[in-house]
Order: C-alpha cells, then sequence, then structure tokens
C-alpha cells in the first residue's frame, strides 16, 4: 500500500509540472471594411461603363465632331477624360500614371485603349484602398486640391460623369441614341 501511496504521489506531482495547456489560437481579425469603398465604387463603375460603351458606340469618323468651335472635340473629351482619371486615380493611389496627353489621339482604337487603360489605373486604386486608407490625405498641388484618398476618386467621378454628359449630347446631335438610355438587355 505505501508503494501505491508513493506511486500516487510521485504521478500527482510530475503532472503539476507538466506546462499548462496552450490558449486557444485566437480567431483571426476581420479584414477591413470596404463598404464605404464599395459605394463610391459603383458610382464609378456606372460612369465607366456609359464611357466605355460610348467609345465602342462612335464612329471614327465622328471623333473630330465638336458641336461647337469652342469645345472640345468628341475624341479631344475622350482623350481628356482618360488624362484626368491617371490625375485624380493617382493621387489616390500615390502611383504615376504613364504621361502624354491623350487629347491629341486621333485614331478611335487608340482612344479605346487610352480610355481602358486609364480605367484599369483607377480600379487599381480602387482595390488598394479600405475604408480606413481610403480617409488618408491626397491632394492634386496642380489642381490645388486636397483632400482624402477617397476625395479624389469620388471627384474623378463627377469629372467622368460631367464629360458623359458632353458625350449625350454630341450622340444626340448626331441621331445616335448614348449607352444609358439603351435598352436593358
Amino acid at each position: 500500500m505505501k508503494k501505491l501511496a508513493l506511486m500516487i504521489v510521485i504521478a500527482a506531482g510530475s503532472m503539476a509540472c507538466q506546462p499548462a495547456p496552450a490558449p486557444p489560437a485566437a480567431a483571426p481579425a476581420p479584414p477591413p471594411s470596404t463598404a464605404i469603398r464599395d459605394s463610391l465604387k459603383s458610382s464609378y463603375d456606372s460612369v465607366k461603363d456609359n464611357l466605355i460603351k460610348s467609345a465602342e458606340q462612335l464612329p471614327e469618323a465622328k471623333l473630330a465632331f465638336q458641336a461647337t468651335k469652342e469645345v472640345r472635340t468628341f475624341g479631344q473629351i475622350l482623350g481628356h477624360i482618360a488624362n484626368e482619371n491617371y490625375v485624380f486615380c493617382g493621387a489616390a493611389s500615390g502611383q504615376k500614371g504613364p504621361g502624354g496627353d491623350f487629347e491629341k489621339t486621333t485614331k478611335k482604337a487608340e482612344l479605346q485603349k487610352a480610355l481602358a487603360d486609364s480605367f484599369a489605373f483607377c480600379d487599381q486604386a480602387f482595390a488598394g484602398l479600405n475604408d480606413q486608407t481610403g480617409g488618408a490625405a491626397a491632394e492634386i498641388p496642380d489642381f490645388g486640391m486636397k483632400g482624402t484618398k477617397f476625395s479624389m476618386l469620388a471627384a474623378n467621378t463627377a469629372h467622368d460623369a460631367e464629360h458623359y454628359g458632353n458625350i449625350v449630347t454630341y450622340m444626340r446631335l448626331n441621331k445616335m441614341v448614348p449607352p444609358s438610355s439603351q435598352p436593358s438587355k
């Protein structure tokens, strides 16, 4: 019996010396919220879609169409949008665009590529932000603009929408139906 008691004491003592079990691993932190970014991108995607479809629909012969001598041609508006997408989205992403002046582009395929590439650049700017990082400071010194990364993306969307309005007018003057007025498929 003494041997049994001694064995129990030794076993109990050795169990007491065992390290405590590790606490369960903490659950991974949830990803940062993107609700604000996603709502801004929804508006941007709508305007982007209408602009890309407008460029596709536009006959190359109409690139030089100008409502009056004081305003940009159809092609210059598309080139201007591409230029400014790089400016606004570059301010939001901290990246530089390719440079160049797409307003001088006179070939439809080249304008479509410039527009598509500039929208891809903006898509990357959106993808690189979440609701917290989108509130970081950003500026466009050449425009005297200061704000947040999100405000630069919102200003870009407003700018694109403004020029889509010009394009709608140009299309109507040329008896074309703008993408936003076409029936859903």
